[in-house]
């Protein structure tokens, strides 16, 4: 294994200092690795969200103005422990309440859920939303029901943006499951990644074969497949998002998302397809989005996330956001 790091045991602590030093407008909590606005904001309702290292830049990469408030981060693939979390909730907690945004993973909701109760003892108003975009599994390893995936980063930006208005708790968590359930994602691979602790690759792969339907935490996918060329790929994963909601006629932002070894070369050839695709459907494309946003480390490969909007939604995704990873 090569890895430019010191010791796999700084791995999440080291990286979380170093984005830290990165921008002023961030801070860490003392003994944990946990990432706040430097600036507290208390006249809104602050926004929580995190789960395992290794899908950077989220979730510390989103905490900033528009977005988030605090991030907790876990050892890498690994749901942070509950006092990590309710550290983040304390720091940012304030009379408007808190909205934790957690992914569907049974370890990320188990612990979230401990955080939470351990704030509201403290009377510290606190409630949470489970984002569960990935339509390639009804249930996994780490789940009971569909996985969250790249779709959290619009529910960050969409939820980030109604906190800012001044709404209150229920409005902030009620825009939040609107965009969980208009959010749709489907992702593959190509190559897989190494957790630093475990020293290889979750899973082999020849140089004629892809997974299809992976996962954000270095998991093979749903099926194993032939390697296709980019546009057959591209309309395998669109066509199964587009079976489960309809889409037709509706404006949508796209965001082709790189697994974290992806050249933005290859990730424009798959919107050069996707975008045509979805304009023959009659699907309008409001917006585009590409880059590197919810990761797998080093996972070579893709995922394609459609947002279905409606008047509030567009104008929320439309709103300012400063944050390291993503500035409007």
């Amino acid at each position: 294994m090569k890895k430019l790091i010191n010791s796999i045991d700084l791995v999440e602590e080291e990286m979380v200092k170093g984005l830290v030093k990165s921008n002023a407008k961030l801070a860490k909590i003392d003994g944990f690795n946990v990432v706040v606005r430097a600036d507290k904001k208390t006249d809104k309702v602050a926004l929580v969200s995190g789960g395992g290292s290794g899908h950077e830049p989220a979730h510390a990469g989103y905490v900033g103005t528009g977005m988030l408030d605090a991030a907790v981060c876990g050892a890498v693939f690994t749901s942070p422990t509950p006092d990590a979390i309710f550290e983040g909730i304390k720091a940012v907690s304030n009379e408007k309440g808190v909205l934790c945004i957690v992914k569907n993973y049974t370890g990320d909701i188990m612990n979230f859920e401990m955080a939470i109760d351990m704030a509201n003892d403290e009377d510290i108003q606190a409630d949470y939303v489970v984002v569960n975009d990935d339509v390639a599994v009804k249930d996994s390893l780490y789940t009971t029901g569909r996985r969250g995936v790249a779709g959290t980063v619009l529910v960050h930006k969409i939820a980030g943006a109604k906190a800012e208005t001044g709404a209150d708790l229920e409005e902030v968590k009620e825009v939040a499951e609107k965009v969980i359930a208009n959010v749709r994602t489907m992702g593959m691979a190509i190559a897989p990644c190494t957790i630093p602790a475990a020293g290889e690759p979750g899973f082999k792969l020849s140089d004629t074969d892809m997974e299809i339907g992976i996962g954000i935490h270095g998991e093979p996918g749903t099926s194993r497949e032939t390697m296709k060329s980019a546009n057959e790929i591209a309309k395998e994963l669109t066509d199964k998002i587009l079976e489960d909601i309809e889409y037709t006629g509706q404006e949508v932002v796209l965001l082709v998302n790189g697994m974290g070894a992806t050249p933005l070369m290859e990730l424009y050839i798959i919107n050069n397809f996707v975008h045509d695709y979805l304009t023959e459907k009659g699907i309008k494309i409001y917006d585009t989005m590409i880059g590197n946003y919810m990761t797998s480390i080093e996972m070579q490969g893709f995922s394609i996330t459609l947002l279905r909007l409606d008047d509030e939604l567009k104008a929320l995704y439309d709103a300012p956001a400063d944050t390291p990873a993503l500035k409007r």
